[in-house]
């Protein structure tokens, strides 16, 4: 069987157990039913050393530079993340792509067969499995059948409870901290932070991004009494740099290149046109050190913007910690090749039949800070609106959880059309607010909850007037647009 119809029969057997993602609700995060599968399937979370990446924004990123630097280090590296964009199999992979068919088949037959054997009794309080208690035990399934060297486990939210802390890791790493989930993490910042905490160790390093005074003093309790060593980024990294070059003219002057690329001298933007297998990437130069390595660390990221030059250097920090051994060119050469998407991913528009490709730019930036740095980014790459000729379009769709609010001002006075939507049918979104933040914050906008009208609407309008189109506010919206994308002919409104 091939692993796509392996994910295929996982999902179709998984979607029938409660998914937080698609349907949040108290009071349903536990440990004890992941100890107890642990325990069931032969302790699959210990078969390889590990680390742990927790943190409100970040964490994605984080996680794929370490599983990157990792593997350029010749190590098989599991690395397990959310949410995905496009296939399941982007939660469960390797750090530079999938597994083999035989990997998934095999994982996919050992979970159904060996949860469908247990009884309701056997289960801690016969209490329900949840959707992802059975997503996180398949990557522990699947990186032991892959014979993985390490594997990288992202948390899905908070920490102390999360479905991935059972885990036992060669370091922890907690990103930045910010107000999120406050229903089911708390309603304060530090009450976030103590959440996140838990997944740091007993005599465990763990590695923590910057944070405000009192983040950081949360933190600085939790590791004193689990006698963990903790290291702070803001100490340990010196001389953090990078540079980003304009891009737009790079853009308009190279369309026209060997296989629809352009490497700009290695100083601007690669990209192709979309498609499920493109190999789009741009390029920014990053700078920094520290007392841990040996000479300062200089390369390239594929991801843009001064938080991925913060993420990248606490990724090194943390293997460097760990791995004192794994050397600075390859530390360089990791960061270098990671990838993801939707992480300020610059795509073409391929609607526009002219040479001077329209671009679309997707970010799954949904907090404050994460919008706030991807304005920053966004101006940087393709200069202050008012000193720029070109047309500037913004998709945005949130769910009703995310600060609204405080969201819509980021965009004022940055585009010339604003579309507004719902982010496809999994979250559950509030037009009723979103409409009021943006009148608000007095931005003109265009609204409809058909999300699939709306997507074809704006990249339509941003391909006629050769417009940069950001697609931003949630990873779900960015996931409907890019199938949307894939089935481009089939639009009847177009």
């Amino acid at each position: 069987m091939s692993k796509l119809e392996s994910i295929a029969k996982l999902e179709s057997w998984i979607d029938s157990y409660l998914n937080f993602e698609k349907t949040p609700k108290k009071n349903i995060f536990w440990l004890d039913t992941m100890r107890f599968f642990c325990e069931k399937f032969g302790h699959p979370e210990t078969f390889a050393p590990c680390f742990h990446v927790a943190g409100s924004k970040g964490k994605g990123s984080v996680s794929t530079f370490i599983a990157s630097i990792l593997d350029e280090a010749g190590y098989k590296t599991g690395l397990y993340t959310s949410p995905h964009i496009l296939d399941f199999i982007e939660r469960v992979s390797s750090a530079h792509g999938s597994f083999s068919d035989e990997v998934y088949d095999r994982a996919v037959e050992e979970i159904m067969s060996g949860v469908k054997a247990i009884h309701t009794e056997e289960l801690p309080g016969e209490r329900p499995i949840t959707w992802f208690e059975l997503v996180t035990l398949f990557a522990f399934l699947t990186f032991r059948q892959a014979k993985v060297d390490y594997s990288v486990y992202e948390v899905g939210l908070g920490g102390r409870l999360d479905s991935t802390n059972v885990i036992f890791p060669l370091c922890s790493v907690i990103t930045p901290i910010e107000l999120e989930h406050t229903e089911f993490l708390g309603d304060t910042i530090e009450k976030i932070a103590h959440e996140k905490g838990g997944i740091i160790k007993e005599n465990t390093p763990v590695v923590i991004a910057r944070q405000q005074p009192t983040v950081r003093a949360v933190f600085e309790k939790i590791a004193e009494e689990k006698h963990a060593p903790v290291i702070f980024a803001e100490d340990a990294i010196q001389d953090l740099h990078f540079e980003t070059k304009n891009i737009s003219e790079c853009i308009k002057n190279n369309t026209k290149t060997t296989n629809g690329n352009s490497d700009f001298n290695n100083k601007c933007i690669k990209y192709n046109t979309y498609s499920q297998n493109s190999d789009n990437f741009s390029l920014m130069s990053v700078g920094f050190s520290s007392k841990i390595f040996s000479r300062p660390i200089k390369t390239t990221l594929q991801l843009l913007g001064k938080f991925q030059a913060e993420n990248a250097s606490l990724a090194a920090l943390a293997v460097k910690t760990v791995l004192p051994n794994v050397s600075e060119e390859i530390i360089e050469r990791g960061l270098a090749k990671a990838k993801l998407p939707a992480r300020f991913e610059i795509l073409k528009n391929q609607l526009h039949s002219s040479d001077e490709k329209s671009l679309i730019v997707f970010d799954g930036a949904h907090t404050v800070n994460s919008v706030t740095f991807t304005m920053q980014t966004f101006r940087h790459v393709f200069g202050e609106k008012n000193d720029s000729q070109d047309k500037r379009i913004l998709l945005f769709a949130c769910a009703a959880d995310k600060d609204a609010k405080d969201i819509a001002p980021l965009f004022k006075h940055e585009f010339d059309s604003v579309f507004l939507t719902k982010p496809g049918t999994v979250k559950q979104s509030d037009l009723a607010a979103l409409a009021q933040a943006f009148c608000a914050a007095e931005i003109d906008y265009d609204m409809n909850e058909d999300f699939a009208a709306q997507i074809q609407k704006a990249i339509k309008k941003a391909s006629d007037e050769n417009a940069i189109l950001l697609v931003t506010g949630s990873f779900y919206l960015i996931a409907e647009v890019k199938k949307l994308l894939l089935n481009v002919h089939s639009w009847n409104a177009l």
